[in-house]
């Protein structure tokens, strides 16, 4: 995921205290679309306060993101397009609106933690620009699953398929936020992730699950609560990723919450196909 600049990784969280700007809400808003999307949003000068209100407004802009994705999957129905066709290309208009970071951090993350090397070399392996084997398997079994779960669910009714992508990209998002939470160290001192690592008050997590899963009961009117049990395993797999990430690497990366996204994302979107 990319690093944005510049800001300075020591500078403290702010006090709980007092309610942010308008000013700065706006800041956080536009750090998190320039962080999870691939519009040029202008970010400007970034600090821990900012990052916190931008990793807390991440399933927000997950949401959005899946709004998007139910819009080109309608259009698609429309012009008679097959089930398949229509999966890919969801899958596709994802992968295309992050600019495929997200998948690389998945791919870097699991090239590292399969690498069985001490932390230090774990770390620059996670840095390099190449795709390693355990990369290459993490990301087919990621996008045949995005895709298989989509063809499943890509004939449901409007009102439903726009409940089941909410959900499925906004508690993708959602697991950064838990990453982020107080609490998790970042594994570098510099970095995305020394930027956002602890930033985010626990309260923060429900705050976005709530909405989600309550979106998520009109993914499938017949089984309403299969939706609150998508956002529920995608981010207890996210939060299992980072509790192993933690102990092996020392704390989370930029890649490693590029790597939340995309496991949380695709398990909720499982659930929700079954």
């Amino acid at each position: 995921m990319p690093d944005p600049t510049p800001h300075d990784p020591t500078a403290p969280p702010d006090p709980a205290g007092g309610g942010p700007s308008g000013a700065a809400l706006l800041a956080a808003a536009r750090l998190s679309v320039s962080t999870f999307t691939v519009l040029p949003v202008p970010v400007g000068r970034v600090d821990r306060a900012t990052a916190r209100g931008a990793m807390a407004l991440a399933p927000a802009v997950g949401a959005a993101l899946g709004a998007v994705l139910t819009g080109l999957a309608l259009l698609l129905r429309l012009a008679g397009a097959p089930v398949g066709v229509l999966a890919v290309a969801v899958v596709l208009g994802a992968v295309l609106a992050t600019r495929a970071l997200h998948l690389d951090g998945l791919a870097d993350t699991v090239d590292a933690l399969g690498s069985y090397a001490d932390r230090d070399r774990a770390l620059a392996i996670m840095k390099r620009s190449d795709i390693g084997p355990f990369g290459v398997v993490a990301l087919v079994l990621a996008l045949a699953g995005q895709v298989a779960a989509v063809v499943a669910v890509g004939g449901r009714p409007p009102l439903a398929l726009l409940a089941t992508l909410l959900v499925a990209a906004g508690t993708g998002r959602l697991a950064v936020t838990a990453a982020c939470r107080r609490g998790v160290p970042a594994a570098r001192p510099e970095g995305l992730g020394a930027l956002v690592a602890g930033t985010v008050p626990a309260w923060l997590v429900a705050v976005g699950a709530v909405p989600l899963a309550a979106i998520g009961l009109a993914a499938d009117p017949t089984r309403p609560w299969l939706g609150p049990l998508a956002v529920v395993l995608g981010l207890a797999a996210a939060l299992l990723l980072v509790r192993h990430v933690t102990r092996r690497l020392g704390g989370i990366t930029g890649d490693v919450l590029g790597a939340c996204v995309e496991l949380a994302g695709t398990v909720a979107l499982a659930v929700l196909s079954c």
